[in-house]
């Protein structure tokens, strides 16, 4: 396989990636935003992560590391997510 086509191949597994995150996760939908709400709230997305335990501020920041990758497909364009994560799909 050359590189090209495993480039066209990561970025058609990231725009599918995509599709299913926001279906899952459906903007009219009411059950999911009060899902992305908790889960905002419980990962602290909006707020710091630090904990004067390592450990815990390893699991805090795991939490929100999660929620910012629903997040980033939700919200980023194809682009966008390519440039984030498309050197990830390629490894």
């Amino acid at each position: 396989m050359s590189f090209s086509e495993a480039v066209d191949r990561a970025k058609g597994f990231l725009h599918k990636r995509k599709s299913l995150y926001c279906n899952v996760f459906d903007k009219e939908s009411i059950a999911a935003q009060a899902v992305l709400a908790d889960l905002a709230k419980f990962c602290r997305a909006n707020e710091s992560c630090f904990h004067e335990d390592p450990r815990a501020h390893a699991v805090l920041e795991g939490r929100r590391e999660v929620f910012l990758r629903i997040s980033h497909h939700l919200e980023l364009d194809q682009d966008a997510l390519w440039k984030l994560y498309g050197r990830k799909d390629l490894e």
